[in-house]
């Protein structure tokens, strides 16, 4: 019988004693990972180049580096390592389906063990069977700005074009967004409508006059229908799974539909982020149902936020 590979989890969060208690209470499935620890973005930096690691597992508020200056080190220098965040935030259902879906998993502190090895086990399975997505979305890490509230300027490059953007936010809003001389609007348009991306964060905003006056979810709209418009439609493969794939499609529209009927629109919007980029491979009558349902809540979100 072959050997078991046994890979290393990196857990990162400032507080020593929940470090130990973790690694503690993994310590049952040391025959399927180890725990490796550190206490900040930069011990966790040092870490990655010293020893393999399959996931990362880390809390966002953190001295000297955070946990969103770290994942945008993952972004950049491994973007095959998925990552499970540590949040405080209690997240509705289609919030964090909508995280979880950019990442390995989302936790919310005070944490349960159990559910958190469960996390850890299946993000390293679907790693093996090469189904965890391995590049950071754009999207989810703003909402995660702005879920936290932080003040930062990001760079965003373009892997497609080799464009370069920059995001600015202040305490979780966005203030300005710019690529070469476009600016506010226009700009963070196309910088969300990239698809593959590396990201740089600074924990410092210069900007001093807030140029963007529409809403963060509504610029993520208007950026999903950029996307779309770019989008080459691909005839969808036939498989035993499509009769399960288009039922779960089915529900998950009627749940945003639910979502939007209470005016619901970051709900709403968490499930249509989930969606679209699998938009390619159903059937044209789908795709062009999921389009059209798009496009009447653009026009929900313009009316709502009174935009042009």
């Amino acid at each position: 019988m072959g050997d078991v590979m046994i890979r290393n989890v990196l857990v990162v969060d400032d507080d020593r004693i929940l470090r130990r208690l973790i690694k503690k209470k993994l310590e049952r499935h040391a025959e399927t990972f180890t725990v490796l620890t550190a206490e900040n973005g930069i011990d966790a930096v040092d870490k990655l180049r010293s020893a393999p690691v399959s996931l990362v597992v880390t809390d966002l508020q953190m001295p000297e580096m955070d946990g969103f200056a770290l994942l945008a080190h993952l972004s950049e220098h491994y973007p095959e390592i998925p990552a499970i965040i540590f949040t405080g935030f209690s997240l509705p259902q289609s919030q964090r389906s909508a995280l979880e879906q950019g990442y390995g998993g989302v936790i919310e502190k005070p944490i349960v063990f159990e559910d958190l090895a469960n996390r850890i086990l299946a993000a390293l399975q679907a790693q093996s069977e090469g189904g965890m997505l391995k590049t950071v979305s754009l999207e989810v890490f703003t909402q995660l700005i702005e879920m936290e509230q932080k003040t930062c300027t990001i760079r965003v490059a373009d892997k497609d074009s080799d464009q370069q953007g920059v995001l600015f936010f202040k305490n979780g809003e966005l203030w300005d967004a710019r690529i070469g001389a476009t600016q506010a609007e226009e700009a963070a348009y196309e910088i969300f409508s990239w698809d593959k991306v590396t990201l740089s964060i600074q924990d410092t905003c210069p900007v001093t006059e807030k140029k963007v006056a529409a809403d963060l979810q509504a610029i993520l709209l208007e950026a999903m229908r950029l996307k779309d418009e770019k989008a080459t439609p691909a005839e969808p493969a036939a498989g035993k799974g499509d009769l399960q794939r288009t039922e779960a499609l089915e529900a998950s529209l009627k749940e945003a539909q639910t979502y939007r009927s209470h005016g619901l629109h970051r709900e709403a919007l968490a499930i249509y982020n989930q969606i679209l980029p699998r938009i390619d491979t159903y059937a044209e009558p789908w795709r062009e149902r999921i389009r059209s349902e798009i496009r009447r809540f653009r026009q929900e979100i313009k009316s709502h936020y009174q935009l042009d």
